[in-house]
């Protein structure tokens, strides 16, 4: 089967000739199974093409594939990199980042690519279960870093700009990289619910292929030259977008940091066709701009997509909404396409081929269609640091009767009200229906009488006139009556995490329920 994939993902690439199987074949043989390959048969195929552009500048494929060959010599001697050792990554999107992955992934050492700003009792945590043998950061977090209990080796990734220098200045011109295929990339979770949790690939370029071609065929990704990605690339969405757009030899435009009225600015500049996004950060540029006439294919993923923001967006920007349910344990699994979407703008999509998501419910047992249970997962390319071969993704859901999924929330969201089992993204969705709701919120509250009620938490539009009262009489035709909260507060502005999901913590945390 991965042959088969093989061939039809070459195919898709124009790389189905005798030049093409011979500079993939030369790419292995020099560098092993590792991402290097992607980049040097994308080099060979787009040497002075622009492939990277952040705010310092613009690097061709051959000066990405040239510099990150030079660093991974540099890092082998200087910090002793190989096999076996660890390198820990503290960076937000730039082109810096990008040549220190690849430099190290082909050292042979393990990646661990880490949020820039999580907390320095997590990052101290972290360092106490990880050990890292070297650590890339950005010279913004020096300060931040001196305070950690971190005291080995580290390399700020600004230094990386002028990696021709460094490397001349220790005479190691004329030395080739080493060829291996032993490295490993870590990621961490979300973490919405509780503290980030590790998770370790081991990227293969032949485990990946089942969805890749997937998104090539679902996606329009080959109909545009360039793509801006506003995700972080320390989460597995922005990182697995940075290795198949670079595949496909576009131009990558990346920002440090996501504000609305520049993104916009830069999808008008570079013309940008293809931007992967969060549902947060497409509801900012829908506010920014009513217009972006290069945009054709506009992907959401990392946090669910809501019924009213995705009308607003066929709506503004015509057919370019896609959808991508996945997880970083278990990676894409699932695409919805904007005909998908049209089906039902609640939909996740169907399956990608090559993946198995079955619906299980508390015992175990697989559910059929329209029953909800928690989706369970497995494929070629999901994580390998589980015994289990299926992965239990937490994630609650059904299958209609045509193939498409569907989300009911987390399964540490489900509320058990008097008996009924109620899903908090119900209500959610139904009060952001209203014309007034920019925004909410649904926890459970304890409740002597229930067991569990519910507390909603809604974020009016601006000049607004909203009652909790009025908010309640518009849900209760719309609910079933266990469905109807307890209580409606209003606030002005709802909690997000930095992968663009409603962070549930805080509203608990602060109303004495976490």
């Amino acid at each position: 089967m991965r042959i088969l994939y093989l061939f039809l993902v070459l195919g898709k690439l124009r790389l189905l000739s005798l030049k093409g199987l011979y500079q993939i074949a030369l790419a292995i043989r020099h560098y092993g199974i590792n991402v290097m390959v992607l980049l040097k048969v994308a080099a060979s195929m787009h040497g002075p093409k622009e492939a990277l552009v952040d705010e310092k500048g613009s690097v061709s494929y051959r000066q990405l594939l040239e510099e990150s060959e030079r660093l991974s010599i540099l890092l082998k001697h200087q910090y002793g990199l190989g096999s076996g050792r660890k390198v820990g990554f503290l960076c937000k999107n730039h082109a810096s980042f990008v040549k220190a992955v690849f430099a190290v992934s082909l050292t042979g050492a393990d990646l661990c690519l880490l949020h820039p700003e999580m907390s320095l009792r997590q990052f101290n945590q972290w360092l106490g279960d990880h050990d890292p043998d070297l650590l890339v950061y950005d010279a913004e977090l020096t300060s931040y870093l001196e305070r950690s209990s971190y005291a080995k080796e580290k390399l700020a990734s600004d230094s990386l700009s002028n990696i021709d220098g460094l490397f001349e200045s220790n005479g190691w011109e004329g030395e080739k990289p080493s060829r291996t295929s032993s490295s490993r990339l870590q990621l961490m979770t979300g973490g919405t619910t509780g503290v980030p949790k590790k998770v370790e690939h081991r990227p293969s370029l032949f485990d990946y292929l089942p969805p890749f071609y997937a998104l090539l065929t679902r996606l329009p990704l080959l109909q545009h030259r360039t793509a801006y990605i506003a995700t972080p690339l320390f989460h597995g969405y922005g990182i697995a977008f940075l290795f198949l757009l670079l595949a496909l030899g576009k131009k990558i435009v990346l920002t440090p940091g996501f504000h609305a009225g520049k993104a916009c600015d830069l999808i008008r500049k570079h013309e940008v066709g293809i931007v992967t996004a969060v549902p947060l950060m497409i509801q900012k540029i829908l506010k920014q701009s009513r217009e972006l006439p290069s945009l054709g294919c506009l992907i959401s993923g990392g946090a669910q997509l809501h019924p009213k923001l995705a009308a607003e967006v066929f709506h503004r920007f015509g057919d370019v909404l896609y959808n991508l349910y996945g997880t970083s344990e278990a990676g894409i699994n699932l695409v919805a396409t904007p005909q998908d979407l049209r089906y039902s703008p609640q939909t996740l999509g169907k399956k990608v081929p090559g993946a198995r998501l079955q619906v299980r419910d508390d015992r175990n047992r697989e559910l059929g269609a329209g029953q909800v249970g928690q989706f369970c997962i497995k494929n070629s390319w999901s994580m390998r640091n589980r015994g289990r071969a299926w992965i239990e993704t937490g994630d609650l859901g059904y299958r209609d009767r045509n193939g498409y999924y569907f989300l009911c929330g987390r399964t540490d969201d489900l509320i058990v009200s008097a008996g009924e089992n109620v899903y908090p993204l119900e209500i959610e969705q139904a009060l952001i229906d209203h014309p007034d709701v920019e925004d909410a919120v649904v926890i459970g509250i304890r409740d002597e009488a229930y067991g569990q009620r519910l507390r909603a938490i809604v974020q009016p539009t601006e000049a607004a006139t909203l009652t909790p009262e009025s908010l309640m009489d518009w849900l209760r035709p719309r609910l079933a009556r266990y469905q109807l909260p307890k209580e409606i507060l209003l606030a002005d502005e709802i909690p997000y995490t930095h992968l663009g999901k409603r962070d549930k913590k805080l509203p608990k945390e602060k109303t004495g329920e976490g």
